[in-house]
């Protein structure tokens, strides 16, 4: 089961194809060649990258 990088849950739901959604911090996640991608969302709607806070091993997809 996939977890959130940002606050380590388990309560992630599919919002499209390759995109996940963190319903406990509202993070964003886009998955590519097994690596996330973390975006939050802002109040108008538009995504910013949150990748430059975390390491690359802590965004290794890990399903």
């Amino acid at each position: 089961m996939m977890h959130c990088p940002n606050c380590k849950s388990k309560n992630i739901g599919k919002i499209g194809a390759n995109q996940y959604y963190c319903w406990s911090c509202f993070i964003e996640m886009t998955m590519s060649n097994g690596s996330l991608s973390l975006h939050q969302v802002e109040e108008d709607g538009t995504l910013t990258s949150l990748d430059d806070l975390f390491e690359a091993e802590d965004l290794q997809a890990e399903m």
